[in-house]
């Protein structure tokens, strides 16, 4: 018998996985997380049936999703991650020895439990000693952060369920003080493809835009998530994402990658036509 695992990505798509077996399944109080080995994308994690990672592509996504704010911000010093719970992005800036601190807030204390386990490739830097682990709401927790960071790296699953607050104005208002005067917010920010991922992502750029007097977004091709046309919010009070950024700077750090560059950080804020439009539609 053939097992697959698969994800509705609008009523008329699917994607779809063959699995070789089911590693773990379990049910937080939050959700249900399964991890599932396949031949095709090595091991993955789920959670209420949404595909998360694979170990096949999860680079593409963490590497972005870091190494894009680090390079605009070289200096940075103390990083908030909000979710990220399956360790891949605090791997990626585990890389950076000026960092001096990483608070990582996730809700789900299993989530960490099973990756720490089963996936080990992302979840292998948490216990860097920089890296202080806080089992608690992101929303509550960035409401009493003042002047704190200078990243904010929103690694939220999709906008219902235990990710559905890290979509608010409120929120992303909290992250704007919680930021210090130079600081970065980088978020998660949907796909544009589909249309009911692609509301989703109009109403994240109005609501950050609402907040950060600098708004970009940029883009990556992630093979397993819908369509595999994703994009990032990079938001800031002063520092822009490719303009007066030092990627000579960065270069030099010899920082190892397999899917980020710094020619690829400047040619990843160049948006399809159809995406500039959806965004500009939303932009105060």
């Amino acid at each position: 018998m053939e097992l697959w695992f698969t994800e509705n990505h609008t009523p008329n798509v699917r994607f779809s996985i063959k699995v070789n077996r089911q590693l773990y399944s379990g049910e937080s109080e939050f959700q249900r997380i399964d991890i599932f080995q396949s031949e095709e994308f090595g091991r993955f994690l789920t959670l209420d049936g949404y595909m998360m990672l694979t170990e096949k592509d999860e680079f593409i996504y963490h590497e972005m999703i870091t190494h894009v704010p680090m390079c605009a911000f070289p200096g940075a010093k103390d990083i908030l991650i909000i979710g990220g719970g399956d360790g891949g992005a605090v791997r990626e800036l585990a890389q950076y020895d000026s960092i001096r601190q990483i608070d990582l807030v996730e809700i789900d204390e299993e989530v960490v439990k099973a990756c720490r386990e089963y996936l080990p490739s992302t979840a292998g830097k948490l216990d860097d000693p920089r890296v202080h682990i806080h089992y608690e709401d992101g929303l509550k927790f960035v409401r009493h952060a003042h002047d704190a960071y200078d990243i904010i790296i929103v690694d939220s699953t999709d906008p219902f369920g235990p990710g559905e607050g890290l979509f608010t104005k409120e929120f992303y208002g909290n992250c704007f003080k919680a930021l210090r005067e130079d600081g970065i917010m980088v978020n998660q920010h949907e796909s544009p493809f589909y249309p009911e991922d692609g509301y989703a992502m109009q109403r994240a750029h109005k609501r950050i835009a609402e907040s950060f007097p600098i708004c970009r977004v940029y883009q990556a091709h992630i093979p397993t998530y819908p369509s595999g046309h994703w994009l990032f919010g990079f938001a800031s009070k002063k520092r822009g994402p490719v303009e007066g950024v030092d990627f000579t700077r960065w270069k030099a750090l010899g920082i190892r990658t397999r899917y980020y560059n710094t020619q690829l950080h400047t040619g990843a804020f160049a948006l399809p036509n159809y995406v500039e439009e959806m965004l500009k539609d939303v932009e105060p």
